[in-house]
């Protein structure tokens, strides 16, 4: 029997990051929620896509308009077996939001398995739950992981990092490795 899944997003996350888990988790039997507060299912949110081009940072171009297939306002994470929190610009305001970062902070307290990617770090900084985790981001949230009293794990953009029910990783070139740990992280098996 799949899981009950919870993804937090927001506008301009990172069109990737949001869909490509939304889309692998279903596929193999999970049953995801994308929500967004002050939004409704069946509204959209805008995402971005961002890309390393040889700049310094990386880019952004506008992304596609992601449906939400759940209400924010009636979501109760206690009814949801793990969190997954895509990146891009979305977590700088979310966690600015009291009502997402109780949701965050829930799945912490009961211990529950949560997958981060990239920006999605701030989230989990804002919420206050890093102390004592090795979490991976993108390289450019190394100092909140740090000042959040994690430690940040310096790996490749392909990579991903599990620290207990965390599995972390820096950006989307790294969903095969961050999905497969996030999936045995929830007990998920697949046979060939």
């Amino acid at each position: 029997m799949g899981k009950r899944i919870l993804m937090i997003c927001g506008d301009f996350g990172e069109d990737y990051e949001t869909m490509v888990p939304f889309q692998a988790l279903q596929a193999v039997g999970h049953t995801v929620h994308a929500v967004c507060p002050e939004r409704k299912a069946g509204e959209a949110v805008a995402m971005a896509i961002h890309d390393f081009e040889g700049q310094q940072t990386y880019s952004e171009k506008r992304g596609h308009n992601f449906t939400l297939n759940a209400t924010f306002a009636e979501i109760d994470p206690a009814g949801y077996d793990a969190l997954v929190i895509p990146g891009g610009r979305a977590p700088e305001y979310l966690r600015m939001n009291d009502a997402v970062v109780k949701m965050v902070r829930h799945f912490f307290t009961a211990d529950k398995p949560v997958a981060a990617i990239c920006h999605g770090a701030q989230l989990l900084a804002g919420a206050r739950v890093l102390e004592g985790k090795r979490c991976s981001a993108y390289p450019a949230c190394r100092a909140e992981v740090e000042l959040a009293g994690g430690t940040y794990a310096d790996i490749p953009l392909d990579q991903a990092v599990t620290d207990g029910k965390l599995v972390t990783a820096p950006a989307w070139p790294a969903h095969p490795a961050w999905i497969a740990q996030f999936l045995a992280v929830l007990g998920t098996r697949i046979s060939h």
